[in-house]
């Protein structure tokens, strides 16, 4: 980095963001196939992790089990790996060094929703917020209270913040002023001080055509204790409807709450657009907003009834995954045509 002073590297780089493709990069090998067609069952999952995600509701969906299982298997693969730095275990902190965990899921089949926000030391956020949409009156419960309820249910509490995630965010606190007593190491690197978006999505459409969707997050890392983005809340990163198909976001969470972003999707569907049209449309809403010109990444992801998938973002470099009868495949997350 030379003589860049810490201040003026974080300047730079805000609003950047990693989004996935920093965590990524290992996890995917070959070359980008585009385009996704149709067919019963099928799973589609935000992010190059999406593969594991992937694969864990493939083994419930090929063996015709419902979408709403499915979904939160693969979910809770990604939440309990404590080397993925997005959700869960490992999950980044917030700006004091805790893991606050939000999560949402709908169920097409009876068209109910749970979720859960600022939710600390449960491991899996996506099955709690489960047990919200079927055990309560509630659609959301946050903070003491989620936690609360998962306690009553038999969750343990858990130690969230791993060492890797812990070192991280004190490279973070170290290079975010020059005029405290944290002193940085001597070698500052790129991954020190930008911030982290960690989420992912599932969708699932089972053999019965029941839709289902989750999204679970770790938030945005170093964000204000209490913060919640939108994928906790319903029409914002996670929308599900049994008639039409299911939509969920990753990125920058206080864009998409802006813009009702799933929600727009799964409508664009109703009128007739395919996934990769629904999706497309909400990002050049999103671009046009900004002026025509964006620098932060939200990624929008879809599937309708017939199994037809579809995804796009404000930026390049991103990535989902998507496993029906050809197989399990990653495929580039493309920018709105036109």
């Amino acid at each position: 980095m030379g003589e860049l002073s810490r201040r003026d590297f974080f300047k730079n780089a805000a609003g950047v963001g990693l989004g996935f493709s920093f965590f990524e990069r290992s996890l995917f090998k070959g070359g980008t196939i585009t385009g996704a067609s149709g067919g019963l069952p099928v799973v589609i999952s935000s992010g190059g992790h999406g593969l594991k995600a992937n694969e864990a509701a493939w083994q419930i969906l090929s063996k015709g089990g419902s979408s709403l299982d499915a979904v939160e298997r693969g979910a809770n693969v990604i939440e309990s790996d404590p080397e993925d730095m997005s959700v869960g275990i490992g999950g980044i902190p917030n700006e004091e060094g805790e893991v606050e965990l939000d999560a949402s899921i709908m169920s097409g089949a009876d068209r109910n929703a749970g979720a859960v926000g600022a939710l600390k030391y449960i491991e899996n956020p996506c099955s709690v917020a489960r047990l919200v949409m079927e055990r309560s009156d509630h659609v959301m419960l946050v903070g003491q209270g989620a936690l609360r309820f998962a306690l009553a249910h038999g969750f343990k509490k858990k130690d969230l913040l791993t060492d890797k995630a812990r070192e991280r965010w004190l490279r973070w606190k170290e290079n975010l002023s020059e005029k405290d007593n944290w002193f940085p190491p001597n070698e500052l690197k790129e991954e020190d001080v930008l911030q982290v978006y960690g989420t992912i999505n599932v969708l699932a459409v089972d053999v019965n055509g029941n839709i289902s969707g989750i999204t679970t997050t770790s938030g945005l890392g170093f964000k204000m204790p209490g913060r919640l983005g939108d994928s906790p809340i319903i029409g914002a990163g996670l929308y599900v409807d049994n008639d039409v198909g299911a939509a969920g976001a990753t990125g920058r969470g206080e864009e998409v709450i802006k813009i009702c972003g799933s929600f727009m999707v799964v409508e664009n569907m109703r009128r007739g657009m395919s996934p990769r049209e629904a999706c497309e449309d909400v990002v050049r809403r999103l671009i046009k907003w900004h002026g025509g010109k964006v620098d932060f990444r939200d990624n929008f992801f879809a599937v309708n009834k017939k199994g037809e998938t579809g995804a796009a973002s404000t930026r390049k470099g991103y990535r989902y995954a998507v496993y029906n009868e050809k197989g399990n495949n990653l495929y580039e997350v493309p920018l709105p045509s036109g």
